[in-house]
């Protein structure tokens, strides 16, 4: 199976200590059902006009999964316009035109790129992004997107056995569970020269498949 290209959002509030969004799948989803995550998902059509269809894709299903509008100096207001824009039939880029507004791609920094075991028969291509929780909103979930939600310290989210993670999701959080600051950990993102691409293995053992990076 072809990887489908997907972007993923590390949302970070607060500057030290800080804290990451997750949000909890529906129990039927596809992926991933009842694990708590960062907020994305795939690349759809409506996102390959832009400029950058994976940051589209970030901005969008940011909104769409946690209510929060990338947007510069977006406020709760122009949230729930554009949120009843889409309800009455627009997609969300023709919703953004007609506030014209524009997705604030800049403040996403691409941090890491998982790409799900070949033997998998769903398969992504992820990009994990950071991104500032803008400070003039708040959290407000799409009803039947995601069952839940909660802001959460890095290691917090590794210790607590109530929080059930993905193997990538968990992975990702340890890069970040280093006690450095939101600027430090932002500074460290934006140096990297090249994001390397993580492609774990399914690999069959006595005990079962376990996944190996």
């Amino acid at each position: 199976m072809v990887p489908r290209p997907s972007a993923t959002v590390l949302l970070v509030r607060g500057s030290q200590p800080w804290e990451l969004l997750l949000v909890r799948r529906p129990g039927g989803a596809d992926f991933a059902p009842g694990a708590y995550v960062f907020p994305g998902g795939t690349v759809h059509a409506d996102d390959r006009g832009a400029a950058d269809e994976i940051k589209a894709a970030a901005v969008r299903e940011l909104f769409e999964e946690a209510g929060i509008l990338l947007v510069e100096n977006a406020t709760e207001r122009d949230c729930v316009e554009i949120r009843a824009l889409v309800a009455g039939g627009l997609t969300f880029a023709a919703a953004l035109r007609q506030r014209g507004l524009e997705p604030a791609c800049d403040d996403l920094v691409l941090f890491a790129r998982w790409v799900t075991p070949a033997l998998l028969s769903r398969r992504y291509d992820a990009r994990f992004y950071l991104a500032r929780m803008p400070e003039s909103q708040a959290v407000l979930p799409q009803e039947g997107e995601i069952t839940g939600w909660m802001w959460i310290t890095p290691q917090r989210a590794l210790d607590d056995p109530e929080v059930t993670l993905v193997y990538a999701t968990r992975s990702v959080m340890e890069t970040v569970a280093t006690g450095e600051s939101a600027d430090e950990l932002f500074s460290r993102a934006r140096s990297l020269r090249e994001v390397p691409i993580v492609e774990p293995r399914m690999v069959e053992t006595e005990s079962g498949w376990t996944v190996e990076r």
